[in-house]
């Protein structure tokens, strides 16, 4: 089963959380009650977010967290990326040397398109989308949407 971490569901909540608000400065303790987190979590997701530049941390009594840029320009995998690191389906999808077999190995190309296909579908939902209603799922008399990935030949 491919899913991300608890921190980056998390990090997600708390950056909608900030995104709601876009012109607010709100400190760990508001954003922990908004997001339904405890505050030790929401502060352990933050220092990542604001590492890979999505929030902006200001120090003081009037203290606290907003976005660094708007909701509609943090895609999704800005956000895994802040909290994961690089995404890769498999070891070989970033770096050639981490497997023994790569030099024989007939799936690679096909696992690197994968990969490509999964980080431009998270590349192509914003933070703003994330904040809006989600859209119903698809009724059974109309199609599901499909995301067409050929894979290499033989």
């Amino acid at each position: 089963m491919l899913r991300v971490t608890k921190l980056t569901d998390y990090a997600t909540v708390v950056l909608t959380a900030l995104a709601a608000r876009p012109d607010a400065v709100l400190c760990a303790a508001e954003l922990a009650e908004r997001a339904g987190l405890e505050a030790p979590t929401v502060s352990k997701v933050l220092k990542p977010l604001a590492q890979a530049g999505l929030v902006e941390g200001f120090r003081g009594a009037n203290g606290g967290y907003r976005l660094a840029r708007p909701a509609s320009a943090i895609s999704l995998i800005e956000i895994v990326e802040a909290m994961e690191g690089p995404l890769a389906m498999t070891e070989c999808s970033l770096d050639d040397g981490q497997c023994g077999i790569s030099h024989q190995c007939g799936v690679r190309a096909n696992w690197r398109r994968i990969n490509d296909v999964v980080a431009d579908a998270l590349r192509g939902v914003s933070l703003a989308q994330m904040l809006g209603d989600a859209s119903p799922p698809p009724s059974p008399a109309s199609p599901a949407r499909r995301i067409e990935a050929r894979l290499a030949g033989p």
